[in-house]
């Protein structure tokens, strides 16, 4: 047993150099070479993330722009629709009023027109007493005048 101590002491004395250069090994390659990765990945990471963090608030940014446009779009429509719908109201007034005045001109030249054609039977009519008087007289006169011939 005390040979194999002895052994395993030999062989941890032979292992030390090596233990030393992988310490040393280890050490300078994390000086020289993790470091400076770690830090260019750590930086990499920073920018990307960074660049995502801005990608992000721009995405947020433009949907609220977004809203805010759909918000006044729509305010600007029901403005068109109101205006559209008060215009049409003018116009259905507008319409009203000349079609009442028409009406009562319409009514006032009928008016006139049966006056018109009121007059216009009455002087028929008295013409045509008038000439039937006549006619009455020449027809009588005729028939004496055969009668006596």
């Amino acid at each position: 047993m005390e040979a194999t101590l002895h052994q395993l002491g030999a062989l941890l004395l032979q292992a030390v150099p090596t233990i030393l250069l992988l310490l040393v090994l280890y050490t300078y390659l994390k000086l020289v070479f993790f470091k400076p990765l770690e830090k260019a990945l750590h930086q990499r990471y920073e920018a990307t993330e960074g660049a995502r963090k801005v990608a992000q608030e721009s995405l947020e940014r433009a949907a609220a722009k977004t809203k805010e446009y759909e918000n006044a779009l729509r305010a600007a429509r029901g403005e068109i629709y109101q205006s559209q719908e008060q215009l049409h109201k003018q116009l259905q007034e507008r319409t009203t009023v000349q079609l009442k005045e028409a009406r009562q001109r319409t009514d006032a030249m009928i008016q006139a027109a049966r006056a018109d054609l009121a007059t216009e039977v009455e002087a028929a009519k008295a013409r045509l007493g008038l000439e039937s008087g006549r006619l009455a007289d020449l027809i009588a006169e005729r028939i004496l005048r055969r009668s006596a011939a």
